[in-house]
């Protein structure tokens, strides 16, 4: 009986004291919680609260009978999905578009920070910041309104360039199925190169500048300084980052490539997100759209997990 005592005291006393932590840790830090409220309500209800719906991508979903009332198929929608005609071209395409932007407007977005960090001039510094900012806010229409504007083969810069200068003929850029994937890598460059170099510059301000000082008295480069001092500094959040966008390689924006696409195109332009939206919204296939977003997702997660694994294998920095 007293052991038994003794352990309902320990019991009761532990829970006390888990109950006190959190009554603390609350009074302490109720502000930042409510700070982050509106964010945590954001993705409840758009982003946790739908996932119920995936349901019918395993149903043949009917609007006039709702997500409980429809027929269930099993795995029939995602075996459509695997026997399509155009299932090897949307894959194609997905990790093609996702391998060209990892090779070069990641890297890209990496080399920028560091050319920027080397500058002394400070008015020269924040003027090429901005300036390299200002794409991004720029909207897509816009964006694929003005190459299509440059571009054009009646009247664009270039072709006028092209055809007065060096007496080629017109090229229909935004026409040809070759010319998609340099223009679509080319346009990301542009708008998301001063935009994804923020959070490297921000890694780049915690190196202490001591570390470049001693560098340079014991005759180290500026090229040394960078190799030895500033990518080891920036090496966590370059992994963070790629695993993040390793993690999203399948998930290409359709916004982007339905503005640019075109029938002449379709052959490399066509990928998993225009897919989707052409079965769901435009055929009305509900369940096979949804099947295919619900793949595309497990795919994701597959491709950041592995990612994950391999980088703590090889580093001490990961996810989780």
């Amino acid at each position: 009986m007293n052991k038994a005592a003794a352990l309902a005291g320990d019991r009761t006393v532990v829970r006390n004291g888990w109950r006190s932590a959190v009554r603390n840790g609350w009074a302490r830090s109720k502000h930042l919680h409510l700070l982050a409220l509106p964010g945590v309500l954001f993705y409840l209800i758009f982003n946790y609260v739908p996932m119920y719906g995936v349901l019918i991508a395993f149903q043949d979903f009917q609007p006039n009978k709702g997500v409980w009332g429809s027929p269930w198929v099993g795995f029939d929608q995602f075996a459509a999905f695997f026997n399509h005609m155009y299932f090897w071209r949307v894959i194609r395409n997905t990790i093609l578009l996702s391998v060209l932007e990892l090779l070069f407007v990641f890297p890209l977005q990496i080399l920028f920070a560091l050319l920027l960090n080397e500058v002394r001039s400070r008015f020269y510094k924040r003027f090429v910041q901005t300036v390299s900012y200002l794409p991004h806010f720029i909207s897509l229409p816009a964006i694929v309104g003005m190459l299509f504007m440059f571009l054009s083969p009646q009247d664009g810069p270039l072709n006028m360039l092209l055809v007065n200068v060096f007496r080629m003929e017109p090229i229909n850029f935004m026409g040809q199925s070759e010319w998609f994937r340099p223009l679509y890598i080319m346009s990301d460059i542009w708008t998301q190169l001063g935009w994804g170099a923020i959070i490297y510059l921000a890694a780049l301000t915690n190196v202490n500048p001591d570390m470049y000082e001693s560098a340079s008295i014991d005759g180290a480069t500026r090229l040394r300084m960078i190799w030895h001092i500033t990518l080891p500094a920036i090496q966590p959040t370059v992994m963070i980052m790629l695993l993040l966008q390793i993690g999203k390689m399948m998930s290409l924006g359709a916004d982007k490539v339905l503005l640019m696409q075109s029938p002449a195109t379709y052959e490399v332009s066509d990928v998993i997100s225009t897919f989707v939206y052409r079965r769901g919204l435009e055929f009305g296939e509900y369940s096979f759209a949804t099947a295919v977003g619900f793949f595309n997702s497990l795919i994701n997660i597959g491709l950041l997990l592995t990612a994950n694994w391999i980088v703590k294998k090889t580093t001490d920095n990961s996810l989780f």
